[in-house]
């Protein structure tokens, strides 16, 4: 559902400067989620650690044009003349005012779901219940925040039939904006425990703060056993219907009379409004029990209760909570690093006591500091060791400064921080353990599943960075000023350097990077590339990590698009931006424009987890002229299948198809945006000359020999001599990346600006080359490919190499970085 800029004006009751037309279908807080640029609306958000504001002049640039500000940048007529400054106040509440318009314009039935521990799983198990039969909206991961909520609501569209979303406070006076914005029809509340207690005097004054959210709910779902819930549900004034559930009262709507464990599930046995039930989930731990209650209790007031039974037995444990994996030498891991309160604890403790594969091995803990329990260091940390002794933890490794010294077990270990720790013996040992993580976010749980190990090498790559920026000119010279680009960095930056070459790109503005597969993506992220970053050949085994990078696959056939759809869903995701690939004659990865089109977009319609961003294709022969009518059938077949694709969606799709010669050769197909792959690294693959070089591979020699004439060098004696000859031995190999087909005298090297020919076998960490007549020493610089020496003129043999010489070049050679 998309607004006029003239209507969000007038929603959000904020001052309009400049008249640009525009529509707005996604709102955006945070400037590294930018994905539909032209219909976006940015809020510039100020909060104690940083300022939207500084974001806006990045975004104009990468085609953001509208915004909601609290103060108006500097000469925004001048460097801004296309954009809408709409001013406000305060721009979350504009946010929230304007999500609290959006959802007044639906009458759907609402899930508002609050409670301390449990609300993420309770909302990702309703949509599994629910999506069966029924087109759900609900809150991406955990979007509870008063940021999150506002931004979750925003998704409601005209195909929703009901919404689920859930509400997280830390403070008092922070659920009323959430309940105007929810306005929930349907409250439920999971439980009340310690988190955030800090800011409240009692828990039953953070439940009634909690309960605010249900004000003018039609039916309110909640636990009868906990005193302070149904305490504060009898105070409210509420008119609607109550629906308690109970295994101690008989006379509760939803009476729990039997619950049975096996070693893998749990039967439960319900009366609901009288009429007898029961069903089976794939859990034993007490969380999932009562969480599956909560969820029946939803189904059951619904009118799913003959479809509960087998739906409930299938459902999937939620992304980050509890999740079991194999770890090295032979541990089994469990991360619960999704929160870090008492409650909680207990509850993953109790998990790992109940997994039947765990008996025999050592339980270990490793639990960070506990924040916001409103409790004193001393008493939080005395309860947490009686936890701890009670549920059978033999090991425990602890994380922070306030922990440190505090829990009472005979083995136990303090850190300041993950580093210290994966320093340690203690994290080098480990072994044969069930591991519990359990910790707070601030302290990056991730890194202890990291651990690197650099090599040094003598042969290093030298990466001009000054030569990328050229070669990238040189294509956007091509270009119109309106079409994006896309640069290639995969196959580590065409063996440039990923990281290095991705930050200069990012500082000169291009819209898009692009790599091979999401372990590529996450390197990018974790050096700070916040540049939108394209998955060309996404795994499958890949995807929760390409969402938790914000990484945006390739889709090129209906198996992997229903995967992720299906990955995407259960991690509570929607509107997932993604990159559609047509085959127009490659033959290599695609869906056929002409045949799977309507299907295409028939499965595209009925979900919502993922959206279109682009659709593309791949010229076959845009470096050769010989293959031009090829190339005009190609755009043919493109543009009536992308044509097809964007009629049946109202927001923008970008539409690709030159690729680095196709810039060049085909101008006026350019659409709306380009691939530069092989051109960036300074070849121009229509002629097979360079540009500006890029790379240079250099290495030393280790040593000299004389050897006599009808002696042989290297492996298989391949290397036979015909004189007397001086033979140097230079520390790069196959496993560098100096592909074997180059010896036996088929390929040379620079030494002091002379040719060198490799003699014999190249090996997998040496090379030999014949020196004979050149005047060089041990130690002396050797060229093996690079300013002097390009990589397509190699040899007078061999007088094209192909670029898999430069992409080859192995990680365990060091690169150099200079501009000049």
């Amino acid at each position: 559902m998309n607004y006029t800029i003239e209507k969000v004006t007038t929603l959000i009751g904020a001052r309009r400067y400049g008249s640009a037309d525009s529509s707005i279908g996604w709102i955006l807080t945070d400037s590294r989620s930018l994905c539909f640029a032209e219909e976006t609306l940015f809020f510039a958000i100020r909060s104690e650690r940083n300022d939207g504001h500084k974001y806006i002049s990045d975004l104009y640039r990468r085609g953001v044009h509208n915004f909601v500000v609290e103060k108006l940048p500097a000469k925004y007529t001048e460097l801004y003349p296309d954009a809408n400054f709409l001013k406000v106040p305060y721009t979350l509440e504009a946010l929230q005012r304007l999500a609290e318009r959006h959802r007044d314009e639906f009458n759907i039935p609402v899930v508002g779901i609050t409670g301390s521990n449990g609300k993420t799983i309770v909302k990702e198990w309703l949509y599994q219940l629910l999506s069966p039969s029924m087109v759900v909206t609900r809150s991406p991961r955990s979007y509870n925040s008063q940021i999150g909520v506002p931004l979750s609501v925003w998704l409601i569209n005209e195909q929703t039939e009901i919404g689920v979303f859930e509400a997280g406070i830390s403070e008092k006076g922070e659920m009323d904006s959430l309940r105007d914005i929810i306005q929930p029809t349907i409250g439920v509340i999971t439980n009340i425990g310690s988190a955030h207690q800090e800011n409240f005097t009692s828990l039953a004054e953070k439940c009634n703060e909690k309960l605010k959210l249900f004000h003018d709910s039609k039916v309110i779902i909640y636990p009868f056993d906990d005193i302070n819930i149904r305490n504060g549900v009898a105070a409210m004034n509420n008119n609607g219907e109550k629906i308690a559930w109970s295994k101690e009262n008989k006379d509760a709507q939803l009476y729990i009379y039997k619950v049975e464990k096996n070693d893998t599930s749990t039967t439960i046995s319900y009366i609901f409004k009288g009429k007898e039930g029961v069903y089976t989930i794939p859990f034993i731990d007490e969380a999932s029990i009562e969480n599956s209650i909560t969820c029946a209790a939803v189904s059951l007031y619904l009118g799913i209760g003959e479809q509960l039974a087998e739906r409930i037995q299938h459902i999937e444990p939620v992304a980050m909570r509890l999740e079991v994996k194999e770890g090295q030498h032979g541990c089994t891991l469990i991360n619960d690093s999704y929160n870090s309160d008492i409650n909680s604890l207990d509850i993953a403790l109790d998990f790992m006591n109940r997994r039947p594969d765990h008996e025999g091995r050592k339980h270990t803990l490793v639990l960070s500091d506990i924040y916001q329990s409103g409790k004193s260091g001393e008493k939080l940390y005395k309860e947490v060791s009686e936890l701890l002794k009670k549920r059978g933890v033999q090991k425990f490794i602890g994380i922070g400064p306030e922990i440190k010294d505090k829990i009472d077990i005979d083995e136990r270990y303090f850190f300041d921080d993950c580093q210290s720790f994966i320093d340690s013996d203690v994290f080098r040992t480990l072994h044969d353990e069930v591991i519990l993580l359990k910790g707070s976010r601030k302290f990056s749980f991730d890194q202890l599943t990291e651990l690197l190990e650099q090599k040094v090498h003598e042969t290093i790559l030298e990466v001009n960075l000054s030569a990328v920026v050229k070669n990238l000119n040189h294509y956007r010279s091509f270009m119109k000023p309106t079409t994006k680009i896309v640069c290639m960095v995969k196959a580590d930056g065409y063996g440039a350097g990923a990281v290095e070459v991705a930050k200069t790109l990012q500082d000169h503005r291009v819209d898009y990077l692009a790599v091979a597969v999401a372990d590529e993506g996450v390197t990018l992220r974790k050096n700070g590339i916040t540049s939108n970053i394209m998955i060309m050949n996404p795994e499958m085994t890949a995807f929760k990590t390409m969402f938790d990078y914000e990484l945006e696959p390739e889709v090129y056939s209906f198996r992997l698009l229903d995967a992720l759809i299906k990955a995407a869903q259960k991690e509570g995701i929607t509107a997932y931006p993604v990159h559609i690939k047509l085959d127009t004659g490659m033959h290599r990865l695609g869906f056929d424009p002409k045949k799977d089109m309507d299907e295409l977009i028939d499965r595209l319609k009925h979900q919502n987890a993922i959206i279109p961003r682009s659709v593309f294709s791949h010229f076959v022969g845009s470096d050769s002229d010989d293959f031009d009518n090829f190339s005009e059938k190609q755009f043919k077949l493109f543009k009536e299948g992308s044509s097809k694709l964007q009629s049946a969606f109202t927001h923008k799709i970008l539409r690709h198809i030159d690729n680095s010669a196709g810039i060049e050769h085909f101008p006026e197909r350019q659409l709306d945006m380009c691939r530069l792959g092989l051109g960036l690294y300074g070849i121009d693959s229509r002629d097979n000359s360079i540009l500006n070089t890029v790379s240079t591979l250099k290495t030393t020699i280790l040593q000299i020999h004389n050897v006599p004439k009808e002696e042989t060098v290297g492996y298989s004696r391949k290397g036979i001599l015909t004189r007397d000859s001086v033979i140097g031995a230079i520390p790069i190999g196959y496993a560098d990346g100096l592909d074997r087909h180059l010896g036996c005298g088929r390929c040379y090297c620079l030494v002091n600006g002379k040719k060198a020919p490799y003699i014999g076998n190249i090996c997998m960490d040496v090379a030999m080359i014949d020196l004979t007549g050149i005047d060089c020493k041990e130690g002396d610089t050797v060229e093996i490919f690079g300013e002097n020496l390009p990589v397509t003129v190699l040899s007078d043999v061999i007088q094209t190499i192909p670029y898999e010489v430069l992409t080859s070049i192995s990680s365990r050679v060091k690169r150099v970085y200079y501009q000049d």
